[in-house]
């Protein structure tokens, strides 16, 4: 195969190339492709042409590189969202056409730390009610929540016949959730969170830290939740000012 008919630069086409194998089904979800010897000679470009593609993409997530051992073809996210829209985990899973459902792991009441207490300024709260879940789509775990919020905003017997928070959270107190801020870390291996959501080792997760207030700027609830990045992406429509 020779890719030197185009007039762009040759690692673009290599990208192009290999995406289209991927789509194509020549290479398979965790599949691990040719040697770069192999590849490169397949392609009819240097090694130093497929080492760049490869590079952009794993910055896109498409494959993953793992020295010593080769590149995997990563699977293609279920679902994906702006993450300028604040839209709860059971509506995302419902827009991409699964049945979200939640598997509810605890609940109990702790005394907040100094940074909890900062969180939910100027409000003062003594205690915080913990509930940790499992959110899964068609049966599948796809997401571990942790979620805390002042004692007695909920009531915590009603928990595990809801999926959304959101509207518990409404529907008890009648404060609406308006906004959040938002903080996204990429994270390792996590021993108990990668055995509830039947991970890789190697794989990772998105964690989304977020603050959510009512619209008079009211902080109500604070959540991590921990995405499967096989599973979910997530994208951002910045404009110029």
């Amino acid at each position: 195969m020779s890719l030197k008919m185009d007039s762009r630069h040759l690692y673009l086409q290599v990208i192009d190339q290999i995406k289209r194998d991927i789509e194509n089904g020549k290479y398979k979800t965790k599949q691990k492709l040719p040697s770069e010897f192999q590849l490169s000679k397949e392609l009819g470009v240097s090694r130093a042409t497929l080492r760049e593609a490869l590079r952009i993409l794993e910055e896109e997530n498409i494959v993953t590189r793992r020295h010593g051992v080769g590149t995997f073809v990563n699977p293609k996210p279920i679902f994906s969202s702006g993450i300028e829209q604040l839209n709860s985990v059971t509506y995302m899973i419902e827009q991409s056409g699964k049945t979200p459902g939640s598997q509810f792991l605890s609940t109990e009441i702790l005394e907040p730390t100094e940074d909890e207490q900062v969180k939910f300024e100027p409000k003062k709260i003594s205690t915080l009610a913990k509930i940790e879940r499992v959110r899964t789509a068609d049966n599948l775990p796809v997401v571990f929540c942790i979620d805390k919020l002042p004692e007695g905003l909920i009531p915590l017997d009603r928990v595990h016949q809801t999926d959304s928070i959101f509207k518990l959270i409404e529907e008890s107190s009648g404060k609406e959730i308006a906004y959040a801020v938002t903080y996204i870390e990429p994270v390792g291996y996590h021993d108990r969170i990668y055995e509830i959501l039947k991970c890789d080792p190697d794989q990772s997760l998105l964690l989304l830290k977020q603050m959510h207030y009512t619209n008079e700027d009211e902080p109500v609830l604070y959540s991590a939740n921990f995405f499967r990045s096989d599973v979910f992406s997530f994208h951002v429509l910045r404009k110029r000012m």
